[in-house]
């Protein structure tokens, strides 16, 4: 988000169900920012099976939370992809690389701690821009 940012969540074992998306991170996470921004918050994840379940809307609609709708096979619409490729590039570019779980997820939360806020704003206030283009193109591939 703009001017702010959680801490980074790992997901360690198993795959990433409605179930655990509501219990890691809308609970936790979601329904804090919603509270704190008010009105105008609007949510923003992605068409990921375990975002789009039946428990997850429940949740959603009992938090209030508006969730932005998007179309499916758009991630150039979401700027969480840009962030996940710097944070990459970073991790990547680290002296000593990971090399198992342990230290996988201490360089991902040390090289996100260490981004820059400005690229996180950035990235959002692209989302205007990137719409406008889906818009213009019907729905196209926006070009870079």
């Amino acid at each position: 988000m703009i001017n702010g940012r959680t801490r980074l969540h790992v997901v360690v074992n198993g795959t990433m169900t409605g179930q655990r998306y509501i219990d890691e991170v809308l609970l936790p996470h979601v329904r804090l920012f919603r509270s704190a921004v008010g009105d105008k918050f609007v949510f923003m994840d992605d068409n990921a099976t375990c975002h789009r379940t039946l428990a997850v809307q429940n949740c959603l609609d009992s938090e209030g939370i508006q969730r932005l709708v998007w179309p499916a096979r758009s991630p150039d619409l979401n700027p969480i992809e840009n962030v996940w490729d710097a944070l990459g590039r970073q991790v990547a570019g680290r002296n000593y690389p990971p090399t198992n779980k342990n230290t996988l997820i201490r360089a991902l939360t040390e090289e996100w701690d260490k981004l820059p806020q400005q690229l996180l704003d950035n990235v959002v206030q692209s989302m205007v821009r990137c719409v406008e283009c889906c818009i213009t193109l019907h729905g196209g591939h926006i070009p870079y």
